[in-house]
């Protein structure tokens, strides 16, 4: 096996810990579990408490932040260990996913084995990587004291974050393991544009859903696809000034998610419904396809979650769903690129 591919392998691998840890993060989230653990231990934190006195300690310390007066007041410590454990997994699981990074790579690096133009790159996502524990750190901490839940601007940064990585890693890991190239054209440098606008629309989406989940927004207006009978909700401009609506209001935004998401999915189907005449290569032809239908899924997705008040199996997978449509996207921009 070539050098190139053993890297392609190792950060294709690695890509799909990340989505599991995006995925954990969502079921976090949902289950009203990242605030059970109060502090951030980045060594000692890995192991958790083992005996009745540490559990006690652990639960005590959760008892005084808001969120358990506001959400769940009065469980148990059977409960609280329930809701710890996602939090905990989640937190393992990065740390993980952190030295699957790093030792693989000063051992490429220790080879000669990384090619000197995606040197930096690797660093800068390793880098990139520390930057995302604080972060979420940053993003905990909005929820101790004060609110009963995490900053939803912040909940959005924290995604954001994650998508970057996990986009440069998914198109790192296609260029070890795929050489060939489109050559370059008027229309198909048209396509390839378009190919980027949809990606950029697709990661949009998805960070509008963090404000969705922030806001817990997916809990009201279960209905599809009016809102309480109105094409535009009442209140989708009660804030004041007016861009706070964007961000902070229920209605405004689970309106303007459900817009986004509309508009991703007619978008990749007209881009796939004119891209059948273009002649593109096979591969080309089926990273558009496989856009196309993960876009019809996760908006099907979306509306089960909604009219279902977001149940967590579901909630998880209309998050799976954003992130398999970034996916698609980052290889449907990989399949046209050329060196021009």
């Amino acid at each position: 096996m070539t050098p190139n591919r053993r890297l392609g392998r190792w950060l294709a691998v690695w890509a799909a810990m990340l989505f599991l840890l995006i995925l954990i993060g969502g079921a976090t989230r949902l289950t009203e579990s990242g605030l059970s653990i109060t502090e951030w231990n980045v060594v000692s934190g890995v192991v958790p408490p083992l005996s009745i006195a540490e559990w006690n300690a652990a639960f005590a310390k959760y008892r005084q932040i808001p969120q358990y007066q506001a959400i769940h007041a009065g469980i148990t410590l059977e409960q609280f260990k329930g809701i710890f454990l996602w939090e905990y997994i989640h937190r393992l699981w990065a740390r993980l996913v952190t030295v699957a990074f790093a030792v693989p790579l000063v051992w490429f690096l220790a080879r000669g084995m990384v090619p000197r133009q995606v040197r930096s790159r690797l660093w800068l996502l390793l880098v990139l990587l520390g930057a995302q524990g604080a972060l979420g750190w940053f993003m905990v901490s909005s929820g101790l004291s004060v609110r009963t839940e995490v900053s939803q601007y912040r909940l959005a940064a924290h995604l954001g974050a994650a998508l970057l990585i996990y986009g440069a890693t998914v198109w790192t890991a296609a260029e070890f393991l795929a050489q060939s190239r489109i050559a370059p054209g008027p229309q198909l440098r048209h396509v390839r544009h378009v190919s980027w606008w949809l990606t950029a629309l697709a990661v949009l989406t998805a960070i509008a859903g963090a404000f969705v989940a922030g806001l817990r927004a997916g809990h009201a207006f279960n209905t599809f696809p009016l809102m309480a009978g109105r094409v535009v909700p009442l209140g989708y401009a009660a804030l004041s000034p007016w861009p706070r609506n964007l961000f902070e209001n229920v209605a405004a935004v689970q309106f303007d998610h459900r817009c986004l998401g509309l508009l991703t999915l007619v978008s990749i189907l007209a881009f796939w419904w004119h891209s059948r005449s273009l002649g593109l290569p096979p591969a080309a032809r089926r990273a558009i396809a496989g856009f196309a239908g993960v876009a019809v899924m996760q908006v099907g997705l979306g509306i089960a979650t909604l009219l279902l008040v977001v149940p967590v199996s579901l909630g998880v997978a209309h998050q799976a769903g954003a992130v398999m449509l970034v996916t698609c996207g980052i290889l449907v921009m990989h399949a046209l690129r050329n060196d021009s």
